[in-house]
């Protein structure tokens, strides 16, 4: 999305041209075969742990960090394996969107109409909002360190990334529409009104 959103403000005389559909179902097509793999590697390295007390997670959904906490074998290496798989996982987008969002912003800072920046700005806000929630829960989550994190609130910053992200996902992309912003405030004027 941040890709989209930097060859749309940067290069929009070249945008068409190189975001065709086939290159979108092939970007769409690598994200997804990555995604699976690395699940694939999680699942198979959970598979061959040892399992011999409790089987009771405690935890919202069954998440890597808690089934490990079950497991009697020796975890250092799936530990290890996270890490070495999680850096790129989480480094190679998140250095994606920060150039792509810095070039943007350099972009829309050379528009000399402030009623054209105002536009471009409001184009990639949405994208900006979103993913910020979303990675500062999952940084907090996987990336900082646990030891200092209570379960519950473990759990309440996986429910933020894992529910609340996509639950606000359509609202923040929607209330850019007038229509829908107008239906909002209609609502909103009803409900205000009794």
């Amino acid at each position: 999305m941040s890709y989209d959103r930097y060859m749309a403000i940067c290069n929009p005389l070249h945008y068409t041209s190189i975001m065709t559909t086939q290159f979108c179902v092939k970007i769409g097509i690598i994200c997804w075969f990555y995604g699976f793999s690395i699940n694939a590697i999680y699942t198979i390295t959970t598979a061959n742990l040892t399992f011999c007390g409790p089987n009771i997670i405690n935890h919202l959904f069954c998440d890597i960090l808690p089934l490990l906490e079950l497991s009697c074998s020796d975890i250092s290496i799936v530990h290890l394996e996270m890490y070495f798989i999680g850096f790129p996982n989480v480094f190679i987008p998140t250095t994606i969107i920060v150039l792509s969002y810095t070039c943007i912003v350099l972009a829309v800072l050379r528009i000399s109409s402030s009623t054209g920046r105002r536009k471009a700005f409001s184009t990639c806000s949405s994208h900006l909002i979103v993913v910020s929630i979303f990675y500062w829960t999952l940084f907090s989550v996987y990336v900082v360190p646990t030891k200092g994190l209570t379960l519950s609130m473990s759990k309440i910053l996986s429910l933020l990334y894992t529910v609340f992200t996509p639950f606000i996902n359509p609202i923040i992309y929607s209330l850019r529409n007038n229509e829908i912003r107008k239906a909002v405030e209609e609502t909103l004027h009803k409900f205000m009104v009794w």
